[in-house]
């Protein structure tokens, strides 16, 4: 069998629909499992709805009827008959979803994330199984919650490895199009439960890897991978080759490329995951598998925005030793900040982190009763796998360099643009 995932910029309106049927014309689809994401930016706008919830605004049904009015559209676009069965399948979901908001007793915040958020994938897929019928295209809609079983730990589930096995081998249709939601599972009591980061790919993942598929296709709206991101990088060029190993290194490092968890069940059974356009889908795209490490091999660029560069140094000109250095991590890892570059010396301590809630005030306070403390805001960290002189000199150009460092295969760099 062949995996495809679809996330939610390729099924946004009726438009995004009426393509992915297009796609399944021209690639085919026998033998073939779509896993799908919530339409468009529903999962956000869900994520207002829990917001709405536990701060019991009267906003809340507003924001629910939002949401419905937007597949309400979406179904008016793809369907003539407003009498047909899907109007009343969307409908039910969302009685469903009501329902829960009306009911629930736990106080759980990532509990009730879960079974609030999953309604996107469920009502999503819904809706494109019924068209792909509507359009000739006989489908089986799977819910992925009676396949893929997790632990109970909400919004960033195990997977049941062993269970999950089985339900997918024994019980997934063969030589017909089978359609899933991406992203979901169900723990042992049949709660909702959801994968965690880039949850969609990793549930192609796992489909593929329990099935020992041909193939995992995962359709954006780019022709592939790209070695730089092209809204910073003129000249981006289209990768035709990676290997997993180095898709690993580059989703280590910030690219966008394929979340490690996705590519490591792929990688047992040898699995190739190709990205395509599903603007063009008969152009080759990226492929990632065994092989040579890039082709062609191009520098790649991964820019991260919005970072703070932070210099510690004793105040007693003391070496900064192991024990300091644990107690610095441990202090990081209690604040939720993410380290993305380490540099030190005798009595200095030099890291480039990411800090997303905005902890470092409180952070600061507490390292500067035991070391000097500067640091930088808003400084931009690139990184170049493969490096070359030219690369860094384009990377170096009109920037202040606070901060570069260099192993055999990677070049680091902390910048900050000169005014």
């Amino acid at each position: 069998m062949r995996v495809f995932k679809f996330g939610g910029a390729s099924v946004k309106d009726a438009d995004g629909i009426k393509n992915v049927y297009d796609v399944l014309q021209k690639v085919g689809y026998e033998d073939v499992i779509l896993v799908v994401s919530a339409m468009g930016k529903t999962t956000n706008a869900l994520e207002v709805v829990i917001k709405n919830y536990f701060e019991k605004s009267t906003e809340l049904n507003a924001s629910v009827q939002e949401i419905k009015k937007y597949h309400n559209q979406i179904l008016l676009d793809l369907f003539e008959d407003e009498n047909h069965v899907v109007f009343a399948a969307v409908n039910a979901q969302f009685d469903e979803l009501e329902y829960f908001l009306a009911h629930n007793k736990s106080p759980n915040y990532n509990f009730v994330y879960d079974q609030v958020v999953s309604f996107g994938e469920l009502i999503s897929t819904n809706i494109l199984s019924h068209y792909m019928n509507f359009r000739g295209i006989q489908t089986q809609w799977l819910d992925v919650r009676n396949f893929i079983k997790t632990n109970a730990n909400y919004r960033d589930a195990e997977v049941d490895w062993e269970t999950t096995q089985q339900n997918i081998s024994k019980n997934v249709p063969r030589k017909q199009l089978n359609i899933t939601q991406g992203f979901l599972g169900a723990d042992e009591n049949n709660f909702t439960t959801t994968l965690g980061r880039e949850g969609s790919d990793y549930t192609a993942g796992i489909f593929a890897y329990c099935l020992n598929a041909e193939s995992v296709t995962i359709w954006k709206d780019v022709p592939g991978v790209m070695n730089a991101d092209p809204r910073y990088f003129e000249n981006a060029s289209l990768l035709n080759q990676i290997s997993y190993r180095e898709a690993i290194e580059l989703a280590f490092y910030g690219a966008t490329v394929i979340h490690p968890k996705t590519l490591q069940p792929l990688q047992k059974k040898e699995i190739p995951l190709y990205v395509k356009s599903f603007i063009n889908p008969l152009l080759k795209g990226t492929c990632v598998s065994k092989g040579v490490d890039l082709e062609p091999q191009y520098p790649c660029f991964i820019v991260k925005r919005e970072q703070l560069l932070i210099s510690l140094s004793s105040i007693d000109f003391s070496f900064i030793m192991e024990e300091n250095i644990s107690e610095i991590f441990g202090l990081f890892h209690e604040f939720k900040i993410k380290v993305n570059l380490i540099q030190n010396s005798a009595i200095s301590f030099s890291v480039c982190v990411e800090d997303k809630f905005g902890n470092f005030p409180e952070l600061n306070a507490i390292l500067s009763k035991k070391f000097k403390v500067e640091y930088s805001e808003n400084v931009t960290l690139y990184t170049i796998r493969h490096f070359t002189e030219e690369a860094a000199q384009t990377v170096e150009a009109n920037k202040e360099v606070l901060l570069k460092q260099v192993s055999r295969e990677t070049m680091q760099i902390v910048t900050k643009e000169l005014i």
